[in-house]
């Protein structure tokens, strides 16, 4: 019996052919290069990366300890380590390959200034994309986060989008009150795509210390703990999203197949990978033939016939 072909991982994100429905997510993945010493991995698995958030100066982050396990997951505190966005436009962007895959950016700044400068600084660059982290604390805010508010986020995204015509995405934060007006605004600012979710804040304490785990005391929660919440943002993301045609990459937790099928189902256009990279780097084929697979079983010839088939709606938190 002929199988007929096999179903096609390829998709469109805000104009971007990717060739896997993969997006590497910031922070995990370095400037491109974290995993390319492992013998077998390879960038050509993702339909994309993000690049380790850069700010307009150079930033040594915060004091250690940085990072530690927590039950299903991990928290981290690294604090935007990075060489600036000229380092990293003049120095680090010619070493990428850019016939491998589609290289995001991760704009981050602590005023709105900044993040408009050091968009144009990615705008005259190779980069593919933009994806603006709005959980960046506003320094003429009293450190309050842009990502929080919904009309400071939408102040971020316009300058942004007055700073390039490159495709913006707007990383969603979770600690919020209502992350489906934040998109929405975000949208009508001219964000062209939105990643959902961001970490989770949290804290580790040391109970025969009483002290806190890490240095900066609070961190972001992620891996597989946080995926019911990702998955319920991403839904509600998807019913102001998804009407106007604006492409979701869905992440928080993922660590199988199964994980990305159902962020695709729950309205994901693209899955994104960064703490299960961790204990498995070579979990991306793993998780584009598991996609296939299902795909192929369902009779779907494309994943983008995948996204928004959740049967049903979120609805409201009964208490």
């Amino acid at each position: 019996m002929n199988p007929g072909p096999a179903p096609s991982l390829a998709l469109d994100f805000c104009g971007l052919k990717f060739a896997s429905p993969i997006v590497l997510l910031s922070g995990c993945v370095g400037f491109g290069e974290e995993y390319t010493r492992v013998a077998g991995f390879s960038n050509r698995d993702a339909g994309a990366i993000v690049l380790k958030g850069t700010t307009g100066k150079p930033r040594l982050g915060n004091p250690p300890h940085r990072v530690t396990e927590t039950p299903y997951g991990m928290i981290n505190a690294i604090g935007l380590q990075n060489p600036g966005v000229d380092a990293v436009v003049t120095r680090i962007l010619p070493t990428l390959d850019f016939s491998e895959t589609r290289f995001i950016a991760n704009v981050c700044g602590s005023t709105i200034e900044e993040y408009a400068e050091v968009t144009r600084r990615f705008d005259d660059s190779h980069i593919d994309a933009m994806e603006i982290n709005i959980s960046c604390p506003n320094v003429k805010e009293g450190g309050v986060q842009f990502g929080n508010y919904p009309e400071m986020s939408a102040r971020v995204v316009a300058a942004c989008r007055k700073a390039t015509n490159k495709p913006l995405i707007t990383k969603l934060s979770p600690n919020q009150t209502d992350i489906r007006e934040n998109a929405r605004l975000c949208i009508e600012a001219g964000s062209d795509g939105l990643a959902v979710i961001n970490t989770i804040s949290g804290m580790v304490i040391d109970a025969a210390t009483r002290r806190a785990v890490l240095g900066n005391v609070q961190g972001g929660v992620s891996g597989p703990a946080i995926k019911p919440i990702a998955l319920l943002k991403v839904r509600q993301v998807y019913e102001v999203a998804g009407p106007k045609r604006v492409p979701i990459i869905g992440q928080g937790g993922i660590a199988s197949a199964t994980d990305a099928i159902e962020f695709l189902v729950a309205g994901a256009t693209a899955v994104g990978l960064g703490t299960a990279l961790f204990y498995d780097p070579l979990l991306c084929p793993k998780v584009n033939a598991g996609i296939a697979a299902y795909l192929r079983n369902a009779g779907m010839a494309s994943v983008a016939e995948l996204t928004g088939t959740l049967v049903g709606r979120a609805g409201e938190d009964c208490g």
